[in-house]
């Protein structure tokens, strides 16, 4: 149960920084405008690129256990570049702002949606790389920690789509992304370092 726990808490960490997705799923929230489609696309994409980290490095590192020290490396530097990333935007926090409203359907939001996260470089290394390769430190337990990662995802994006309307007066406070910034930025730090020492 760890496993999940620490796999919801890294899920969190990770898709919690300030981006076009979020800002996305945030305007639809805040127009509710098909916010049960938005969410649902946006967290079930992430299950399925977490599977495919999980299963695919898992297997590759089965194959060759070299590649788990690449990974652990590769991995580590990129979470302390994330995090030193967050850290320096808490420096100088900024409101999020939407993107401009466009007109469209259902099926125009469902292609910005899918745009917005297989279009994404960083999808990929966050979730597939990052998190395929977090998964498998853990071992047997590495579906577990899919698992939680998956409904820390699934979490982030329904109380981003649903409670965006609710928390416009916070969402607007650069205090607010200070905030998020700084403990994102830390907990990526941490990560890198349990990465390394472990």
């Amino acid at each position: 149960m760890s496993a999940a726990v620490a796999g919801l808490l890294t899920g969190l960490s990770l898709i919690m920084a300030i981006g076009a997705q979020n800002a996305f799923v945030l305007r639809q929230g805040l127009r509710r405008a098909h916010v049960g489609l938005v969410v649902a696309l946006c967290a079930a994409s992430d299950a399925l690129l977490i599977a495919v980290g999980v299963g695919g490095v898992g297997a590759l590192v089965q194959q060759h256990p070299t590649v788990l020290a690449v990974l652990r490396w590769s991995g580590a530097a990129y979470l302390a570049a994330y995090g030193a990333r967050s850290l320096w935007s808490a420096r100088r926090p900024q409101a999020l702002h939407a993107a401009p409203e466009r007109e469209g359907g259902r099926w125009a939001v469902v292609a910005t949606t899918l745009a917005l996260t297989y279009l994404n470089p960083h999808v990929y290394l966050d979730t597939v790389l990052m998190l395929g390769s977090l998964a498998n430190q853990h071992g047997a337990d590495r579906w577990w920690f899919a698992a939680g990662a998956a409904a820390g995802s699934l979490a982030w994006f329904a109380c981003l789509g649903f409670g965006a309307r609710a928390a416009s007066h916070v969402l607007g406070r650069p205090a607010t992304w200070r905030l998020l910034d700084l403990a994102v930025g830390v907990v990526m730090v941490a990560l890198a370092l349990r990465l390394l020492l472990g």
